[in-house]
């Protein structure tokens, strides 16, 4: 049989239900179809983001049914038609779709990791759809120290992760731990070192989940365009100025 050929790293896109496993997008007023506006601009720029790293295979990873494979197509559609002709370009050749049966996080996370390790990648990194202003340069340094380490994790405030890297090395069933736990990203930290392993830590950022950081998105995406980031998180601003508009009123 013919050894797979290395295939390097890879970032895994991975759409969460606006309700899923003991997390949800909580928004208070933002509900019905102005939350799915959202989440689908959250998943857009997500994606934009991802396909900004140059060099590197992206796979977006959902659970199959009939609204998800919808919505999917809406997204990559319009991926092709506004981002930056470089970007657009090469998403035939960098974008691969997967779908995944719905059940746990945890049990998803583990065949995402093994589904994306079977095809020949040396190291995958885990990006939700909740964090709309992880940008470009936050996911190449999560990238670079994957190479020099078995985990890379992107902390958030709350004990839990933004981000969640692995190489072919990391040795641990991550379906065995309960990630409704606000303790969760400890845990599986100390299950790595139990076995030795080597992991870094990126800056703490957050998973838009709640009306509090759904503020700090806001101020984050006001301060990336003072900064002449006219880019990250575009959609997600356009369906906020909107969603904005439409409160006021």
């Amino acid at each position: 049989m013919t050894p797979k050929k290395k295939k390097g790293q890879v970032i895994a896109v991975c759409i969460q239900e606006p309700f899923e496993d003991g997390s949800s997008m909580d928004f208070g007023a933002i509900q019905g179809a102005d939350l799915k506006y959202l989440h689908q601009a959250f998943i857009t720029d997500t994606i934009i983001n991802a396909l900004k790293v140059e060099d590197t295979d992206i796979r977006l990873y959902y659970i199959g049914s009939s609204e998800r494979n919808k919505l999917v197509k809406i997204v990559t559609e319009y991926v092709k038609k506004k981002a930056p002709e470089k970007i657009s370009s090469e998403i035939k050749r960098r974008l691969k779709l997967s779908e995944m049966s719905k059940e746990r996080w945890g049990i998803r996370i583990e065949k995402l990791f093994e589904d994306c390790f079977s095809c020949g990648y040396e190291s995958v990194l885990v990006i939700g759809s909740r964090s709309p202003t992880v940008s470009r340069q936050k996911i190449e340094t999560a990238l670079q120290l994957l190479k020099k380490s078995d985990a890379v994790f992107g902390p958030t405030p709350d004990g839990r992760y933004y981000v969640i890297g692995m190489s072919k090395s990391y040795h641990i069933k991550l379906s065995e731990f309960d990630w409704k736990s606000p303790s969760i990203y400890n845990e599986v930290a100390r299950a790595l070192e139990d076995k030795g392993l080597v992991w870094s830590e990126l800056e703490i950022w957050y998973a838009v989940e709640t009306p509090d950081y759904l503020e700090v998105m806001v101020r984050d995406i006001n301060q990336f365009r003072i900064e002449g980031d006219e880019s990250t998180a575009h959609e997600t601003e356009l369906v906020m100025e909107r969603l904005l508009g439409k409160l006021e009123n």
